[in-house]
Order: structure tokens, then C-alpha cells, then sequence
């Protein structure tokens, strides 16, 4: 009887250091930006991340479930699973690239990503916003108002924010088409969202 009950004891102990040690995930929600396009998947920002937080904060996981091509209607049909699968403790939002891209009108791509936020914080997840700027040639109005969205979710829905999720990016690390980081820039990108992330991380 004392062996069974030791034996039952020990399990509940490790019952107890399992639950302790459980990960809290972190859902990347994003576009190609945070999907690694033109990279290797090891060499990506977000993969980068989990290295870091591994010697940081090793209680947290990042899920990466970005896309590339996404837009904000379509991460809109896809977060509810999302979290309902990953229950994420933190959600890095980072889409609207291609609704600019594609001249999708500001008012959709704004709505689309208060919904997502919203979804996420009634989720019991805390929200990370990544911010995007368009390239000059889509004109000086629609680039600003665009660029304006992300600090007004922001402060509408009480969430951080990460301006820009390219700041200090080179030209030269930049592919080809000039709208995707290389492999070299990752790092610095990381860097960006790791600041942003910090206070979330407390």
C-alpha cells in the first residue's frame, strides 16, 4: 500500500512539473515577410526567434503559421482555427503587405485586422502589431494612409507595436524582386520583433 501510494505521489509531482514546464505559445501570423519566402525555413526571422527565446524565455514556443501571398481576409477566415489549435499566450500579427500591394481598400484591410485582433484577445491572447510600409511608387496618399492603419489599431484595441517590422534593412539585403529579405537580414528583423516583444515576454 505505501508503494502504491508513493508511486501515485511521484506521479502527481511530475503531473505537476509537466504542467509548470508547458510551453506558451507564441502564433507568428503572418505573410511570405514572416514565412521565410526565398529562404531556407532554419534562416527565417521567426525561426530565429525560437532560438533566441530558447535561452531567454524557454517556457515559450513560437508556432509559425504565416503564409506567403496572405492578405488580411484571409487570415480573417483562417484565425479562428488558429487559435482555437495553437492557444496562443501572444499573437505576432503581421499581415496587410499584400492588401497594399494589391490596392485593396484601406478601410478592409483595417476592419480585416481589427477582427483578427479582437478574435486573439478574446482568445485570452495578448497581441503584438507588425507594422508595414508600401513602396513610394504606389503614390504619397495611399502609402501614408496605409502606413497610418497600424498605429491606429494600436492604440484603438491597447496593443503593442512594432512600426516597422524592416526597419534598418539595407537595399542590398533585399532579393531580387526588392520586397524580400535575404537570409542576411533575418537576424535584424528578429532583432525588431524582439524589442517590440519584450514587454509582452514579463
Amino acid at each position: 500500500m505505501k508503494t502504491f501510494l508513493k508511486t501515485v505521489l511521484v506521479l502527481f509531482a511530475l503531473a505537476l512539473s509537466g504542467s509548470a514546464l508547458a510551453a506558451k505559445n507564441i502564433l507568428v501570423f503572418g505573410d511570405s515577410l514572416s514565412a521565410g519566402y526565398g529562404i531556407a525555413r532554419d534562416d527565417s526571422w521567426a525561426n530565429l526567434l525560437q532560438r533566441e527565446l530558447n535561452d531567454s524565455h524557454p517556457k515559450y514556443a513560437v508556432v509559425n503559421a504565416s503564409i506567403s501571398g496572405e492578405t488580411s481576409s484571409g487570415g480573417l477566415r483562417r484565425i479562428a482555427k488558429a487559435l482555437q489549435l495553437h492557444r496562443p499566450k501572444i499573437v505576432i500579427l503581421e499581415l496587410g503587405a499584400n492588401d497594399g500591394l494589391r490596392g485593396t481598400p484601406l478601410e478592409v484591410t483595417e476592419k480585416n485586422l481589427s477582427s483578427i485582433i479582437a478574435q486573439s484577445r478574446k482568445a485570452g491572447a495578448r497581441v503584438l502589431l507588425v507594422g508595414i510600409q508600401l513602396p513610394p511608387n504606389y503614390g504619397p496618399d495611399y502609402t501614408s494612409q496605409f502606413r497610418a492603419i497600424f498605429p491606429g489599431l494600436a492604440k484603438r484595441h491597447k496593443t503593442e507595436l512594432l512600426p516597422f517590422l524592416l526597419e534598418g534593412i539595407p537595399p542590398e539585403q533585399f532579393q531580387a524582386d526588392n520586397l524580400h529579405p535575404t537570409a542576411a537580414a533575418q537576424p535584424l528583423i528578429m532583432r525588431n520583433v524582439l524589442e517590440a516583444l519584450r514587454p509582452l515576454l514579463r
